[in-house]
C-alpha cells in the first residue's frame, strides 16, 4: 500500500506540473463550455436543454485529451519497465495510476461544473445533477481510456489509435450520463435508472479496466 500511494502522489505531482497534462484538459473543457454560449446564440431555453449535454461532451473530449500521458512519460524515461517488473502486482499498479490520473485530471473538471453551469443557464439543482453524474462516470472514462493508453503507449501514433479505441467504448457512459443530467433536470424518465447503469459501468470498468491495461503492458513490452 505504501508504494501505490507513493505512485498516486508521484504522478499527480507529475500531472500537474507545468507541461504534466492536467491543466491542458481543463482548459480545454473551459473553452469548448465558454465557446458554447457564443455559437447556440442567446436561446436561453435551448442553452438550459442541451447544458448537460454540452458539459458531459466537453467532459468526455478534456479525458480524451490528457490520457496519452498516462503511461507515454513513464515508458519515455523507462520507469515503465520498472513498474512492470516491480513487486507490486501490475494491475494495482495500472489502478493506482488510473486514480492519480482521475484525482489530477477528473476531479478538476467535475469542481468546475458548477460555475460553468451558470453560463449555460442552469440551476442549482440541474448543474447539481450534472456534478453528480460526472463524479460517477468521470471515472468510467478514465478506466475505459486506460485500457487504450495501454495499447497505444508501445505504438507510433499511438495518439490517434487512442481515439479510435477509446471513443466506441465511451459512448455508453456519455448516453447514460447525458440521460440521469436530463431526467434530473426535465423528465419524464426517472434519475434512478440511467444513474444506476452509469454507475453499474463505473464498477465494471473499474473491474476489468486494471486486469486489461496490464496484460497490453505485459504483451506490448515483451
Amino acid at each position: 500500500m505504501t508504494a501505490l500511494a507513493a505512485l498516486i502522489q508521484r504522478d499527480i505531482r507529475i500531472a500537474l506540473r507545468v507541461g504534466g497534462g492536467a491543466l491542458i484538459g481543463v482548459l480545454f473543457f473551459l473553452t469548448v463550455t465558454v465557446l458554447m454560449p457564443f455559437a447556440l446564440g442567446p436561446d436561453l431555453a435551448l442553452l438550459t436543454r442541451l447544458g448537460s449535454s454540452i458539459l458531459w461532451l466537453g467532459a468526455l473530449l478534456a479525458s480524451l485529451l490528457t490520457l496519452d500521458r498516462l503511461f507515454t512519460a513513464d515508458h519515455e524515461d523507462g520507469s515503465l519497465d520498472l513498474i512492470v517488473m516491480g513487486r507490486t502486482p501490475l494491475e494495482l499498479a495500472c489502478a493506482a495510476k488510473a486514480l492519480a490520473h482521475w484525482l489530477a485530471a477528473g476531479l478538476p473538471l467535475i469542481l468546475a461544473t458548477p460555475v460553468l453551469g451558470l453560463m449555460l443557464n442552469l440551476d442549482a439543482t440541474a448543474t447539481s445533477a450534472v456534478a453528480l453524474t460526472l463524479l460517477v462516470g468521470t471515472p468510467a472514462l478514465t478506466f475505459i481510456g486506460m485500457i487504450g493508453a495501454a495499447l497505444a503507449v508501445t505504438l507510433h501514433r499511438g495518439g490517434l489509435l487512442l481515439a479510435v479505441l477509446v471513443l466506441p467504448l465511451s459512448i455508453p457512459v456519455l448516453i447514460f450520463g447525458v440521460a440521469a443530467s436530463q431526467a434530473a433536470i426535465s423528465g419524464p424518465l426517472p434519475f434512478g435508472t440511467p444513474f444506476s447503469i452509469l454507475c453499474a459501468i463505473s464498477l465494471v470498468s473499474f473491474v476489468i479496466g486494471p486486469f486489461a491495461a496490464a496484460a497490453s503492458l505485459r504483451h506490448g513490452l515483451d
